[in-house]
């Protein structure tokens, strides 16, 4: 039989589809709800318009995200029991409490939250409005670690224990699974990585909004009132992109570099594919670029750094790393089989690596140059005031602006590195899972056993099909309305609510009097 027909790996494709989909959104709806909470928090502690309409700008395009990713969350849970029954049956009692908690604590915080915060605008007082925002953020961070423990269970097992009748693995503590080290360094890695994605993504359109206004007034266009607001509301998401960004960035790779080394002991398999370092060497290098077949040990060309992937491994430039020949032959002769049956696919693990951290990183810089040529104001004009909104003009002459750094190129750049990120975080998860293999759960199960029995090739090819089909619809809806709501900007002539609701009298108006507004229904912010 083909073993592109093998069971496993159509199940495996359609489980790789729905995830790297899934997790498009997953970093967008971590990151925006802190944003979009962070600007609600400086409207609250300030008053100024600005940051309500970038509350309200970057809380319509996290709604819209938030539901995308709920859709595609569901169905992956689905598959568990579609593809994957006997992987269910042996792990279920491990893996199924964490998303157990993480449906029963977190998703609870999220979806009754944030019905809060968009209904309540004019019935809930401005801190309180305020504070389920931050909930809902909270309730994000906390799925994303219930799954991410979830996830590294299987990457590394322990506090379970395997019953001797069943055959089943068994929970023996779940704090041990919480609390192991690989779920902590991957959830550090993974929520950085997202707070880079978020920050890349405010810096993108914001720098849309700042070149499309600058532009119009370099044409001569008149600039609107409206047009300012906008663009103060811009400025101030630019710079919180490019801060967040410049953090988020150094806080990936310390987080990198900490997941690196606990896979190097735990996973040596998967590490020395990341380098296709076929025999053991010392010192170790690192391969920034290579021309060759990987898979057959060798590359043409290369470009590479001594001693890098000794210090990653084990943070000195000197020691052995172990090679994939050595590394197969030892869980070989541990698990049985032969030592080609543990070496996963070489090409994918090695480029996937490489174009995570590339893709990353580059989010990364772009936030260092972004912070570098908005220092000091020096990519504006001098600015004019319009009450407390100290709204700058941002233009600059022609003749300054070609010899300026802040040119048309960097507001491009800017643009283009939002999606930066977005490929960063599906070659990481590709990179992950791939490296992974032939395991399905480390050390105890591996993929050919974990797929549904009673699931026919027929099954598996109609579903997966039906599941790209959809996908590929629900893509063009969530691009357009992202795009659609993106490229509108802030609805800068929405004012916040006139009164706090707390000084209402119990007819509506304040102090007792009639209120012409108190039969209104909440507020439906978006």
């Amino acid at each position: 039989m083909d073993l592109a027909l093998a069971p496993e790996t159509l199940a495996r494709w359609q489980f790789g589809i729905t995830t790297v989909y899934h997790f498009l959104f997953v970093p967008l709806t971590i990151s925006l709800s802190a944003i979009t909470a962070g600007f609600e928090t400086a409207y609250v502690r300030t008053g100024k318009l600005k940051y309500f309409h970038a509350t309200k700008f970057w809380g319509k395009l996290f709604l819209i995200n938030i539901a995308m990713g709920v859709v595609t969350g569901i169905v992956q849970e689905f598959q568990f029991g579609m593809n994957w029954s006997d992987y269910s049956r042996f792990v279920g009692d491990v893996f199924g409490a964490p998303l157990a908690m993480e449906a029963l604590i977190a998703f609870f915080f999220e979806s009754t939250f944030i019905g809060l915060w968009i209904f309540g605008w004019d019935k809930l007082p401005k801190k309180l409005h305020c504070a389920c925002i931050w909930i809902v953020s909270v309730g994000t961070l906390l799925s994303a670690y219930f799954i991410l423990a979830a996830n590294s269970w299987m990457q590394h097992p322990n506090g379970y224990q395997i019953n001797p009748h069943t055959g089943r693995a068994e929970l023996t503590s779940i704090w041990t699974v919480l609390t192991q080290n690989t779920a902590l360094v991957q959830a550090f890695h993974t929520l950085t990585a997202s707070f880079l994605t978020g920050a890349a993504f405010v810096v993108g359109i914001a720098s849309f909004h700042l070149w499309k206004a600058k532009r119009q007034q370099t044409a001569g266009e008149t600039v609107t009132e409206k047009d300012r607001k906008r663009i103060g509301a811009m400025r101030s998401s630019l710079r919180t992109g490019l801060v967040l960004a410049v953090i988020a960035g150094l806080g990936t790779a310390v987080s990198g570099d900490s997941l690196g080394k606990v896979m190097f002991e735990q996973q040596p398999m998967k590490m020395a594919a990341a380098e296709a370092l076929w025999d053991t060497q010392a010192p170790a290098p690192f391969s920034v670029f290579a021309v060759g077949d990987v898979n057959k040990g060798h590359n043409t060309v290369e470009l590479s750094v001594p001693g890098i992937l000794s210090f990653l491994a084990h943070s000195n430039f000197h020691e052995a790393v172990p090679g994939i020949n050595d590394v197969a032959k030892q869980e070989a002769a541990r698990y049985g089989g032969k030592p080609d049956d543990y070496i996963p696919n070489i090409f994918v693990t090695f480029w996937g690596f490489r174009l995570m951290i590339g893709f990353g990183m580059t989010s990364f810089v772009a936030g260092l140059v972004g912070l570098w040529t908005t220092r000091r104001k020096r990519w504006l004009a001098p600015e004019f005031r319009t009450g407390d909104e100290e709204v700058p003009r941002l233009m600059l002459t022609p003749k300054r602006e070609m010899s300026t750094l802040f040119t048309k190129w960097s507001w491009r750049i800017g643009i283009l590195t939002m999606g930066f990120p977005l490929i960063a975080n599906s070659f990481g998860w590709i990179f992950t899972e791939m490296g992974r293999q032939p395991w399905v759960v480390y050390g105890l199960m591996k993929t050919r056993n974990a797929v549904s029995p009673g699931v026919s090739h027929t099954d598996v090819i109609i579903s997966m099909s039906v599941f790209t089909v959809l996908y590929a619809i629900l893509a063009v809806i969530e691009v357009r309305l992202m795009v659609r709501y993106a490229k509108a900007g802030p609805a800068t002539d929405e004012r916040p609510p006139a009164r706090d609701p707390r000084l209402r009298g119990p007819s509506g108006g304040a102090g007792g009097g009639e209120d012409a507004e108190s039969d209104k229904p909440l507020a439906f912010a978006y």
